[in-house]
């Protein structure tokens, strides 16, 4: 479901510059709209810095999760009553559970009930560690396969202009674990030499002359296999970080 947008002016509107952050908060819950802007601008760093935490990777302006937490800072703003103590504490809780609230509607774990996450911390934080870990890591695990089908359609679109279909590679793939290795190599040859992989680029075809003499398969070999190499070869020249860990094992090709 798509996040409501808080959207921010670009034109600067004077206000009277407080002395403390408090003091802009009270004035924009006193009701004074330039005052809420000016003090959702002074915190979009804070803002973005408490997203990546509670992530765990680098949230960007742009990324639906960051909007999440502006929307959060917004709301904290309007609960906010000076016997929470400092603004920043308070407003660091909503945001963590806001998003903590989106991890589990996202990865559908609906079991517990939102103050099932309370737990207050010496800062006045209020999380709950294992149920963050735990949702965390379904919404990352949800975003993983997300990702990796939407690699395999761009890759199924690629084998295309090679006259490859996607799903006939399974019956292409060397059945012993000495050819597939063999191919594995092959296509590992045309990766990592400048000239092998200029001619690949260029012709979209296997170097086949250039490539034989540089591996321990004959070319009748190398022709029977031409599938299967090719397809490796641009998987690991192509954007499929996922994919590629099929056949690199998760190390660099």
């Amino acid at each position: 479901m798509a996040q409501p947008v808080v959207r921010l002016s670009l034109r600067r509107k004077q206000v009277a510059v407080p002395e403390t952050l408090n003091e802009l908060v009270a004035l924009a819950l006193d009701g004074q709209k330039d005052a809420r802007e000016q003090l959702l601008q002074h915190c979009l760093p804070f803002v973005e810095r408490v997203a990546s935490a509670t992530c765990g990777r680098g949230i960007a302006r742009t990324d639906e999760e960051f909007q999440i937490a502006l929307l959060a800072l917004n709301e904290a703003i309007d609960a906010y009553v000076t016997r929470r103590g400092a603004f920043l504490h308070f407003a660091e809780t909503v945001i963590r559970r806001r998003l903590i609230d989106s991890f589990r509607a996202n990865s559908r774990k609906r079991e517990l009930p939102f103050t099932a996450f309370d737990e207050t911390d010496e800062d006045g934080n209020i999380q709950n560690t294992i149920e963050v870990a735990s949702a965390l890591s379904a919404y990352q695990r949800e975003m993983e396969v997300a990702r990796r089908a939407e690699e395999i359609t761009r890759y199924t679109e690629e084998l295309k202009q090679y006259g490859i279909d996607f799903f006939d590679l399974i019956h292409a793939s060397p059945k012993h674990v000495d050819a597939r290795e063999h191919a594995l190599f092959a296509a590992r040859q045309v990766v990592c030499d400048e000239d092998l992989r200029a001619r690949f680029v260029k012709t979209k075809a296997l170097p086949l002359k250039q490539l034989a003499p540089r591996v321990a398969v004959s070319r009748k070999t190398l022709e029977r296999q031409r599938d299967y190499i090719v397809a490796v070869v641009v998987l690991l020249l192509g954007d499929y970080e996922l994919l590629q860990s099929f056949v690199t094992g998760g190390n660099p090709r």
